[in-house]
């Protein structure tokens, strides 16, 4: 699968994370292109990586048999219907647009009917190789699967979603995610610093606390509640602060959140 050409269109932090880690894992430099319509990103990608790179997008497609698309959802009709106009082959091209909020029937609308596309939804630790990708394949052969699930094998786990409606879904459990947990993670480093520790020392001890609960879990077999009562004993310290975050209904709140997640993925589709 190696001899196909991956053009990505786009130099964002999702574009490097995916080449990153193509190149990790060994994939040839000479067939990996981006482009992007100013050089500094594409600069930093071709001295970090050794791949190709021009900010001619019409150039990049016509090398390509892959082209994964990048770009930010409010650009992609523009994106789109410029690739169709400067390159009428791309109906031939295997497609990857890792877009939130614009259904296949946007990209049939802008590309053709004939596309052959995947949506993808990854989050940002796949810059590190431990992300989550959900997949919903739209006119693919088991081949082209296959090389999908190369693409984003070195980013971490990979789902093949059965409804296309659960990439919206899977946008608030997995896409969105990270920024809960930061956001979590920030109020701790916060509260820390007001209790007299330096901030760098705060956010190291945050960070690693994280790190740890998060490999702990997964590699037990125990579930997250039955791993929180390991550390929650009955009138003890944890216990009262458990106590504290059901009293402000933290569960009603993440619930509140991630539906609220789901519905902005679902107004976006009506109005791009």
């Amino acid at each position: 699968m190696n001899e196909n050409t991956i053009a990505f269109i786009g130099a964002g932090n999702m574009a490097r994370a995916v080449i990153a880690a193509l190149v990790k894992q060994g994939y040839p430099t000479a067939n990996i292109i981006a482009t992007n319509p100013t050089m500094p990103k594409l600069a930093a990608l071709a001295t970090d990586f050794g791949i190709e790179v021009t900010t001619d997008i019409i150039k990049a497609v016509k090398l390509a048999d892959v082209i994964v698309l990048c770009v930010k959802p409010q650009i992609m009709a523009e994106v789109c219907q410029a690739l169709l106009a400067g390159a009428p082959e791309i109906h031939e091209k295997l497609f990857v647009t890792v877009a939130a909020g614009l259904p296949v029937a946007h990209y049939q609308r802008w590309l053709g009917d004939e596309v052959r596309l995947v949506r993808a939804m990854p989050n940002t630790p796949a810059q590190v190789g431990l992300g989550v990708t959900g997949l919903f394949p739209h006119r693919l052969s088991n081949y082209e699967k296959s090389f999908v699930d190369q693409l984003f094998t070195g980013c971490g786990l990979s789902c093949w979603l059965q409804q296309e409606s659960q990439i919206n879904d899977i946008i608030a459990v997995t896409g969105s995610a990270p920024a809960y947990f930061f956001y979590f993670m920030q109020a701790i480093e916060q509260t820390a610093q007001q209790l007299g520790f330096a901030p760098a020392e705060a956010r190291a001890m945050v960070a690693q606390t994280a790190l740890g609960a998060a490999t702990l879990a997964a590699q037990s077999e125990l579930s997250f509640a039955a791993l929180r009562e390991q550390v929650t004993s009955k009138g003890g310290t944890t216990h009262q602060a458990i106590e504290t975050f059901r009293e402000g209904q933290l569960e009603a709140l993440v619930e509140k959140a991630m539906k609220a997640a789901i519905a902005r993925a679902e107004e976006m589709a009506k109005t791009l």
